[in-house]
Formats: structure tokens, sequence, C-alpha cells
């Protein structure tokens, strides 16, 4: 799934809520909802868009990680059954 907005954009539009833009005004410029733009001031509201960056791809190492441990586990649960049957 594609995202309409980078964290840079996000941030910024944050920082223009911040600046005294109104919530109503800056949702509908940006086409968003006003729970969106809450939910972006709760995730980015004190970063830096390095510190956005840099939060993005350890999240994607993290997903990454964990699928890696997924297929791990799986091929120790198909050892474990090929080795529990009498040949």
């Amino acid at each position: 799934m594609k995202k309409r907005f980078t964290e840079e954009q996000i941030i910024k539009s944050i920082q223009r809520y911040n600046s005294g833009t109104r919530a109503k005004d800056l949702c509908r410029e940006l086409g968003i909802s006003q729970q969106t733009l809450y939910a972006w001031k709760k995730k980015y509201s004190d970063m830096s868009v390095s510190e956005a960056k840099k939060l993005k791809a350890l999240e994607n190492e993290n997903a990454r990680l964990k699928k890696l441990i997924a297929e791990q586990a799986l091929d120790i649960q198909i050892l474990k059954e090929v080795n529990s049957k009498k040949w």
C-alpha cells in the first residue's frame, strides 16, 4: 500500500497545525480527516524529518526480522515433524 504523504509532508503539516492553523482548515486543504491529523500528531509531534526517516527505517527492519523469524519457526516445525516419523 502506497501512502499519499511522506513523513516530511506529515511533519510539515503538524508544524503548520502547531503554529496556529485550524485543524478543520488544514484537514480540508490536505484532504484528510481530523482523526488522521490527530493520529499523525500523536506519532510525529516531537520529531524532526530525519528522526521520522530513522523511525521508518527501523520499522521496516523490524518487519523484515519478524518475517525471518516466522519463516525459521516454520522450518523448525517442519523438521520436527519429519524427524518424528518412523521410517
